[in-house]
């Protein structure tokens, strides 16, 4: 079969599926028009935000009051609408965010791809040298520099603190950073974290208006 051929049949297959009155193609047009309009928000996303993934649901009290169970936090990439800053930093420039000075990043926990990222703020950067010279230093055979975080409703830093499958939380190197918190909507995270019964009840009210559609055609 030619390549004009198959253009042709795949035409005359999309014009069918556009026309066709049978209930399972009018549940697949919804559905492909369901999938497109959450891959045209995930692209704007991924522009304004420059980075992946763009939002992040809050799933412990770590960052009350400032950051809420269930808030939807937009992530952008940590030096886009202004330089990182950290707590140390936005403390003697007035720079603050999410009630508190300096800005709440999200990163992998010693650069673990298998884990949930932590969103915490960024206290401070120290060097290898300020790493090695400081108690931390006993928890690591080889310390290295980076940022220092820590939970708005915790009492201690998370360097230094074991994390559950990682070991010994270490300071955030920058290439371990996913972004930085822009702003939360309250309570619309909960949608990510209930994904899967989301996903059946969208389809669910697919089916219902479709077949309460089907029934009023079939009655006039």
């Amino acid at each position: 079969m030619s390549a004009s051929t198959r253009l042709q049949s795949i035409s005359a297959a999309i014009r069918r599926l556009r026309t066709s009155t049978h209930p399972a193609a009018s549940l697949a047009r919804d559905l492909v028009w369901v999938v497109a309009v959450v891959g045209g928000i995930a692209l704007l996303l991924y522009l304004v935000a420059g980075t992946w993934p763009a939002v992040v649901t809050i799933e412990s009290e770590s960052m009350v009051p400032h950051m809420n169970v269930g808030d939807l936090v937009l992530v952008v990439d940590e030096d886009r609408y202004g330089q990182l800053t950290t707590w140390t930093e936005g403390n003697r420039t007035g720079y603050t965010s999410f009630g508190d000075y300096g800005d709440v990043i999200i990163y992998r926990p010693n650069g673990a791809e298998d884990v949930h990222p932590i969103i915490h703020r960024a206290m401070a950067y120290a060097d290898e040298k300020s790493i090695a010279g400081s108690p931390l230093a006993q928890y690591y055979a080889d310390p290295h520099g980076g940022y220092i975080t820590k939970g708005d409703n915790n009492p201690v830093i998370d360097q230094g603190t074991y994390f559950q499958g990682i070991g010994v939380v270490e300071p955030v190197r920058k290439e371990w950073i996913v972004g930085k918190a822009l702003f939360a909507v309250p309570l619309i995270g909960y949608i990510p974290l209930h994904i899967v019964e989301f996903a059946i009840l969208v389809i669910v009210v697919i089916l219902i208006h479709d077949f309460v559609l089907g029934r009023r055609k079939s009655d006039e």
